[in-house]
């Protein structure tokens, strides 16, 4: 059980919420260069009296009832899309802008709603490379959360439950040089061979669910004759993504069994995590889903977010929630309809006022 520490409420109404929203999307905050964006999170919570700092890696920290844990990540995928208001066909208000649906949309909606309630709040940086913030987060806090409320989009009546794994290495060969029409393998051939392995062992019909598949993509290759002209050296960069009925070890070991030649260096894993519909928290989303309307959904995404690096790290329950169509994560088009966004600050809050008060 984490400790709970009170922390001042705070009046947060929906037009400053909108505010912090549009604020933090018109601040660029590419991974890597997140420091106006964490300041301009960081002095609202000072404005509002929270404790709150910017820590060794970037992420801006404002603890307080750690019943519920708020979080999600400042950073965004490049690409400059110009921030604007316009009127879609239905006659809303729609923020367009990078980062507005992943995740600046979810984000804004945490630390408004953690401003209002007195809850945790963390804004983590990385999540788009590496979960640096969220990697940090786990091995410098002191105690584990009750609850991770963690900021993705799954659009206001939506609630995440699961994500996939990832696995990631780099494949290495070498084989002596020769004259092309020798029948024997070269380097390059032996990582084809491999590959081809790995994805036949793996292979699922077009039916079976991708989330439950481990899909194999080759992301990197480069390979010829070496400087010195007496060898064939090849390199290819792989991912693997790994569906809640296996470990990322169980995966490294299948796929290295079929090597012939050549070795794979695993340097990026990340656990896939499903958790359970019937948690408190689960409940108490889909309670505040149906008040405002909405037939909540249950989500499994086929990627990965620093969700599995809290649940691999704490025994806490948690999900992800947001406003935005995942769909236009990293898009061109990336744009949030300010309605929507307005449902889930209200759901969220009553989802964590719900969570706090329960003894």
């Amino acid at each position: 059980m984490s400790a709970a520490t009170d922390a001042p409420t705070g009046d947060v109404s929906a037009a400053d919420a909108r505010e912090l929203l549009i604020d933090l999307v018109e601040i660029p905050s590419v991974s890597g260069d997140v420091e106006a964006a964490t300041e301009a999170l960081a002095t609202f919570f000072e404005a509002h009296d929270r404790e709150v700092w910017i820590d060794d890696v970037g992420n801006v920290r404002a603890p307080a009832n750690d019943s519920v844990l708020l979080t999600s990540h400042i950073d965004t995928v490049p690409g400059d899309i110009p921030v604007r208001l316009e009127e879609n066909d239905d006659g809303e208000t729609v923020l367009w802008g990078r980062g507005s649906v992943d995740a600046k949309g979810p984000l804004a909606a945490m630390a408004a709603v953690a401003v209002r309630t007195g809850a945790s709040f963390a804004g983590v940086v990385g999540e788009e490379v590496d979960s640096t913030g969220g990697r940090y987060l786990v091995e410098d806090r002191e105690s584990e959360p009750d609850v991770v409320i963690n900021g993705e989009p799954s659009g206001w009546d939506g609630i995440t439950l699961g994500y996939r794994g990832l696995l990631g290495g780099t494949y290495v060969a070498t084989s002596e040089s020769g004259h092309s029409s020798r029948p024997d393998n070269n380097a390059i051939q032996d990582a084809i061979d491999w590959w081809n392995r790995v994805e036949a062992e793996f292979a699922k019909d077009e039916w079976h669910p991708v989330f439950e598949r481990v899909t194999c993509k080759p992301v990197d290759i480069d390979g010829g004759i070496s400087g010195d002209g007496l060898s064939v050296e090849t390199t290819m960069r792989v991912q693997l993504r790994v569906p809640p009925e296996y470990t990322t070890d169980e995966i490294r070991e299948m796929a290295d069994g079929h090597l012939t030649n050549g070795t794979v260096n695993w340097d990026d894993w990340v656990e896939p995590v499903m958790m359970s519909p019937r948690t408190k928290v689960a409940r108490a989303f889909r309670a505040a889903i149906r008040k405002r309307g909405g037939d909540p959904r249950l989500l499994r995404k086929t990627g990965t977010s620093d969700m599995n690096i809290y649940a691999d790290a704490w025994d806490a329950e948690m999900v992800t929630y947001g406003p935005g169509d995942s769909d236009l994560d990293h898009a061109p088009d990336e744009h949030l309809p300010l309605a929507e966004y307005d449902r889930s600050v209200a759901v969220l809050d009553d989802v964590t006022r719900t969570l706090l008060e329960e003894p």
